[in-house]
């Protein structure tokens, strides 16, 4: 692993993340090189001195992957692989890396790879010329045709075309899927929060369901929804998205649009925080900046506090000065607080439901 201190306040969780994300894609650690810079080198990133300890570790440990805990220049990358005669993944890459493994769905795998080409475009480099065409015919001089990162390009614009055209389909349908459920008057409600947060587990507390759920970055990738009841609000439907990260890459956020949409789209988010977390506060402030490029900042969220049986805290609510909820203290390992999220949902369609009669009324 290699990582750069330019002066972040969050270093030292930004490299144990980084540890995280490399396990997660089923990478052994064999070393960690670390240094601090004012800027990036523009050729290695890490200037030439610690590039050759890099190269020096990895003999030593015969270790074949180099991960960065920082975003490279498609140069960079090259120039580093060729030193290190080893491959090299930045940041973007080793998590579009973890969501191809992850990928369960057609529409799960049809956004990975999206998000994969559109990040490949800018690393594409002129590897052969062996496809250009022979000279014309008698009397004309035939230039070079297509050389093989032109065919290259062009095959993979085709297929950059390809998965959005279905990608938009799978949206409409999602689109109409949504309407019908408005229509119904059914109240939608979805889970988000940080990668590893604890979402999936309390999803399945809640509806009974069995989706995967691990303590690993990015354990689910594909939206699930389930219809639960509750007495005071009748069928709710519930959704679990993808898990949110520092820097998550553009390519994924916009890939994942017609998934993420469901949270902009929804009645209710249940914004789930690792309590436990010495980092909770950033990580906070990192899903609600993904919610603001997605369009969901306007959908009224409720702070969920998880994992409270690591820190000693009881099942708790708190509410703000007109009565409503605003976060509530709960546990998915043990279940301890599970009907408290049940309870915002009730008061919250209750909320809705008074909110429309009232607009009616207006009207």
């Amino acid at each position: 692993m290699v990582s750069v201190d330019f002066g972040e306040s969050d270093y030292e969780e930004s490299l144990e993340e980084l540890r995280q994300l490399s396990l997660s894609a089923g990478l052994a650690v064999r070393g960690t090189v670390q240094g601090k810079r004012s800027s990036p080198d523009a050729k290695l990133f890490i200037g030439s001195g610690k590039a050759d300890e890099l190269l020096q570790l990895m003999q030593v440990n015969e270790a074949n992957v180099a991960v960065f805990n920082h975003d490279l220049t498609p140069s960079q990358q090259r120039n580093l692989e060729r030193l290190l005669q080893a491959r090299v993944v930045d940041r973007t890459g080793l998590i579009l890396d973890i969501f191809s493994q992850r990928a369960q769905t057609h529409e799960g795998k049809l956004q990975v790879e999206l998000a994969q080409l559109e990040h490949l475009s800018t690393r594409l480099v002129r590897g052969w010329t062996h496809l250009e065409r022979q000279k014309g015919g008698i009397g004309v001089r035939g230039g070079p045709g297509e050389t093989q990162l032109e065919l290259d390009r062009r095959m993979l614009r085709i297929r950059v075309k390809q998965l959005r055209e279905k990608l938009s389909k799978l949206k409409a349908q999602r689109g109409m899927q949504r309407r019908a459920r408005k229509r119904s008057n059914v109240m939608t409600v979805s889970l988000v929060g940080y990668t590893n947060a604890g979402k999936s587990t309390i999803f399945n507390r809640l509806t009974k369901a069995n989706i995967y759920a691990a303590d690993q970055l990015f354990a689910t990738l594909d939206t699930t929804t389930h219809k639960i009841f509750i007495p005071e609000c009748g069928a709710v439907v519930l959704s679990d998205t993808v898990g949110f990260i520092k820097h998550l890459p553009h390519a994924l956020v916009e890939a994942f649009g017609a998934t993420l949409e469901e949270a902009a789209q929804a009645d209710l988010l249940l914004h789930i925080v690792d309590t436990a977390s010495s980092n909770r506060d950033e990580q906070i402030a990192q899903v609600n900046k993904v919610l603001v490029e997605i369009g969901a900042s306007h959908v009224s969220q409720v702070l969920v506090h998880n994992q409270i049986d690591r820190v000693g805290l009881a099942p708790a609510v708190a509410r703000d000065e007109y009565g409503r909820i605003t976060s509530v203290h709960v546990s998915a390992k043990t279940g301890d607080g599970m009907e408290l999220l049940r309870q915002v949902m009730a008061e919250h369609y209750q909320y809705l439901k008074k909110m429309a009669t009232e607009e009616v009324a207006f009207v």
